[in-house]
């Protein structure tokens, strides 16, 4: 009966792991889908990283033109890299997220600004208690105008001394994005009284309501 009741605990660990997988494979093949559909619209995209998915997702889903923000991981070597794999700071990857905009409502330039202004880009590895290269302040260019922008207004700014630190910001060419995990998307609308959300997310979204106003989704 022993031997039975292991063999019965070994099958059923079996199918959790085989079921897992299988809703796993179908987040991320739903996710691709969304991407490719909002790929063939006229929607444009801009891929940043600011420290923690969850809260770039936040602030740029209430920006307005801003269609759809996807949470994932880029700039790194693993091919579908798991969070927990991100989390070890040895796949290269960056938490960022992919922001899919209409170009006649918000442009480029404007969301560069909120990127520059609703994070550190002067902490190597680090936003806040978060720390690693997967938390590395990054804008991934997709073409050579976004390039040309983004070191444009990097050089501007450190002219302007708006911190008394180096930028640190990499400015690196666009090659793969990852959608992350079904449970990552959405994250602080979805959980807004979890700890993380209510005592970090929530101050940097009133700041940002306060200083872009103009900019906010109604």
């Amino acid at each position: 009966m022993k031997y039975n009741s292991y063999i019965i605990i070994f099958i059923t660990i079996i199918i959790s792991l085989i079921f897992f997988a299988c809703n796993t494979t179908e987040s991320k093949n739903n996710q691709e889908k969304t991407m490719d559909n909002l790929r063939q619209s006229k929607s444009e995209i801009a891929t940043f990283g600011s420290g923690c998915f969850w809260c770039t997702e936040a602030i740029f889903e209430r920006v307005k033109g801003v269609q759809k923000v996807i949470s994932g991981y880029s700039g790194g070597i693993t091919e579908n890299p798991s969070y927990e794999e991100v989390c070890t700071g040895t796949t290269g990857h960056a938490e960022c997220t992919q922001i899919y905009y209409d170009p006649t409502v918000v442009s480029y330039d404007e969301l560069l600004e909120i990127f520059w202004k609703t994070h550190d880009p002067t902490t190597l590895n680090r936003q806040g208690n978060d720390v690693g290269t997967q938390y590395r302040s990054v804008i991934f260019y997709h073409n050579q105008e976004q390039k040309q922008k983004a070191e444009y207004y990097k050089k501007k700014l450190e002219a302007e001394k708006i911190w008394d630190k180096p930028i640190v910001t990499e400015i690196t060419e666009f090659r793969k994005f990852y959608p992350a995990e079904d449970y990552h998307q959405n994250y602080y609308d979805n959980n807004p009284g979890q700890g993380y959300c209510a005592f970090v997310i929530t101050p940097k979204i009133e700041k940002f309501e306060k200083i872009f106003k103009d900019k906010m989704k109604k």
